[in-house]
């Protein structure tokens, strides 16, 4: 994949000839051919991340995870030594679901010595090796040795779990991640281990969530009504336009500034986030992390309030300079619906007053991401009548612009590299 430079001063999207000034075209978000081609192309070839380590705290630890838009379901485990190992959530007998609670349809976790099947009683240890079978001596020729659970390739960075589905990947997940996105080593995502997190079912296309936190240029109109009337009426008449934008391959990033507005005037906060001391911008008392590395803020914004890093194709790291992160993935489940799931880190309260910030945080995220999810099922709607198929995109859009122009790369490079 290309590598974009970092533009001079000026436009944005003029210094990319590459991804074009014009209407853009959202056929990639309506059409279920297209799904089926991104979903070779993409959701099989791609570096996917499916979660942290800490969700797998000691040897034995597992999580499964059910990836539509791949055709798989898999199982993450510490295995023995520590190494982090996924694969295939399948018997070699059978066929059955390997591991699963009381819904097979329903992601599950939890704690093991080894997987044993559900149907006849297959057992394999954490390495994936299959140690034992039910009336063996009944098989024909069997080798258990041959027989083990199916790998996944799996790389661990700062913490992030990734999997991949192509047969052998085409880069190694650093590549893959480029120096945008591995110049956040050092970050102290491992300390931040307070997570609250929510999940939904959007009727909209992936991709048109992912545009929806590529810029900044709704919020004083989409989400007015969550912020006090004088906010929101000042907010609206002077726009709302981000200092930094990059790109890096198939990787995005927006930075934007940073006003405390609760600490210039009272009256532009709600009554809830002043008792609480929290709200969108996370809790009001700035946390320090230590130095940042420096892909953190990487234009020096001043004041700085967040990185917003797009990692291709479906998974977002959102740091706030108050000293917390997000996370959000969009996983495909059809061409015109998607599982939306956001994750909020904090470092573990101290006290009550902190946990209540940090909930006040999370629950306020919630109703922000929800309210442009409805918008989006109403984009959805009117794309597929089809009766107008050009849109046009700003200068504030140009990430919106890039990930629809990678998305179609990576189905013409596989589509063409396969003919």
């Amino acid at each position: 994949m290309p590598r974009f430079p970092k533009p001079a001063e000026g436009s944005w999207t003029e210094h990319y000839p590459e991804l074009g000034t014009g209407p853009v075209s959202y056929e990639d978000s309506i059409s279920p051919e297209f799904y089926k081609r991104e979903q070779a192309a993409i959701f099989k070839r791609a570096w996917l991340n499916v979660g942290r380590v800490e969700q797998l705290p000691r040897a034995g630890s597992y999580f499964t995870r059910d990836i539509r838009a791949a055709r798989a379901a898999i199982l993450v485990v510490r295995a023995t030594g520590g190494t982090i190992r996924a694969f295939h959530n399948i018997c070699r007998h059978r066929g059955n679901k390997l591991a699963w609670t009381d819904d097979p349809k329903q992601d599950t976790r939890g704690f093991c010595r080894q997987f044993t099947c559900k149907y006849h009683g297959w057992r394999y240890d954490l390495d994936g090796a299959l140690t034992f079978v039910q009336q063996e001596g009944e098989f024909f020729d069997l080798d258990k040795e041959r027989y083990g659970l199916v790998p996944v390739h799996c790389e661990v960075w700062a913490g992030f779990i990734f999997v991949n589905f192509a047969p052998e990947p085409e880069q190694p997940l650093r590549e893959f991640l480029g120096p945008m996105v591995t110049d956040l080593e050092g970050y102290p995502f491992e300390k931040q281990t307070a997570r609250f997190g929510y999940s939904t079912t959007i009727n909209a296309n992936w991709k048109l969530y992912m545009d929806a936190f590529a810029e900044f240029y709704h919020a004083p109109v989409l989400h007015a009504k969550q912020s006090p009337e004088k906010y929101s009426a000042a907010a609206r008449q002077a726009g709302f336009e981000a200092p930094h934008y990059q790109i890096d391959g198939p990787h995005r990033l927006v930075s934007t500034s940073g006003v405390r507005f609760w600490e210039m005037d009272t009256e532009l906060v709600k009554p809830m986030e002043i008792l609480t001391r929290s709200g969108l911008f996370g809790p009001w008392d700035a946390i320090d992390l230590g130095e940042m590395p420096r892909g953190v803020n990487p234009a020096k914004c001043d004041p700085w309030g967040l990185d917003s890093f797009q990692l291709f194709p479906n998974f977002v790291i959102l740091i706030w300079s108050q000293g917390w992160y997000l996370t959000y993935h969009y996983w495909p489940t059809s061409y015109d619906t998607h599982v939306f799931e956001g994750n909020v880190y904090f470092l573990p309260a101290r006290n009550v007053r902190e946990r209540i910030a940090q909930e006040m945080a999370a629950v306020t995220f919630k109703e922000f991401a929800l309210q442009d999810s409805n918008t989006l099922e109403a984009t959805q709607m009117m794309l597929e009548t089809r009766y107008v198929d050009r849109f046009l995109l700003n200068d504030q859009e140009i990430l919106c612009r890039h990930l629809h122009a990678v998305v179609r790369d990576w189905v013409s490079t596989y589509e063409g590299a396969r003919s």
